[in-house]
């Protein structure tokens, strides 16, 4: 099909998409790497009066690394948080998720802030957030503000956005020593995204739990946090009878989606299960 007409402006800051997108929210589109908008417009999901392409601003690019913590712009695509040796060496557990993301074509031109700001409720980078503790930086009128992970994702395809806002970065803490990370995905074969993800991180004092944290994605109707598993792990050891029922605790806590790839009862079953294997992975 072909998109109905909308006018076009191409900005080279974050106060001008700002500026525009405040004017109108609500018939004002912000596009970057375009995967999700494009075949919404095409199919008349989505009816824009303005697109502002924000790809040219360079504030939303970019990954940094000091002593306060790390952070990405919104603007960084797949493919550089993949091929990013710094990240790499801080924080693996981007390099093992951007390389499940769909194919080199979407690698290059995705978004980690458009992933996020999609909510796609089956999309990786929500999980992986969400289990990092990660603060996103979300950009208005008036300034900045932060909406931790967990609390970023709403309902499906729905954030703490508000209509005149952005996406403008993810703040992650550096990790402690000790800190160790995974990702497990059940990958539906066509499209690629997760029918179940799970990410990992647990922080070890010996042989005891000090901290974790779980982010779920695909399993329900937005990437939520594994709280019934990780209050379950915090100050034991990861034996296989304490990962067996931290598990068996997460996938009887979570509500699951049913839709024409996964029942409920398999995805609640799917998330038990990776999450077993995530922590005996992290355990060995």
């Amino acid at each position: 099909m072909i998109p109905a007409a909308f006018d076009y402006v191409r900005v080279s800051s974050l106060a001008q998409a700002i500026d525009l997108l405040q004017r109108d929210p609500e018939t004002t589109k912000v596009v970057a790497g375009g995967h999700t908008l494009i075949p919404t417009l095409k199919l008349r999901l989505a009816t824009p009066a303005l697109l502002v392409d924000i790809r040219d601003v360079q504030e939303l690019k970019g990954i940094r690394i000091d002593n306060s913590g790390i952070r990405i712009g919104a603007l960084t695509t797949h493919a550089e948080l993949l091929a990013s040796e710094a990240l790499h060496k801080e924080l693996p557990l981007f390099r093992q998720a951007a390389n499940m993301i769909a194919d080199p074509q979407v690698r290059n031109r995705g978004t980690i802030g458009g992933s996020l700001a999609n909510a796609d409720p089956a999309a990786d980078w929500p999980a992986i957030v969400i289990a990092l503790e990660a603060d996103l930086e979300i950009a208005h009128l008036g300034g900045f503000r932060r909406v931790a992970a967990r609390d970023f994702f709403v309902d499906i395809f729905t954030t703490a956005l508000e209509p005149s806002e952005m996406l403008a970065g993810i703040h992650i803490g550096r990790p402690a020593a000790g800190t160790r990370f995974t990702y497990r995905k059940i990958r539906h074969p066509a499209s690629g995204y997760a029918v179940v993800g799970v990410a990992v991180a647990v922080r070890l004092q010996g042989d005891v739990v000090a901290s974790a944290s779980i982010g779920i994605t695909g399993a329900a109707a937005h990437a939520f946090a594994g709280d019934a598993a990780t209050e379950f792990l915090i100050g034991k050891s990861l034996s296989p009878d304490a990962i067996a029922e931290a598990a068996r605790l997460l996938g009887e806590a979570t509500e699951c989606l049913s839709d024409r790839y996964a029942s409920a009862e398999y995805r609640a079953s799917l998330v038990a299960t990776e999450t077993r294997r995530a922590l005996l992975a992290l355990a060995e």
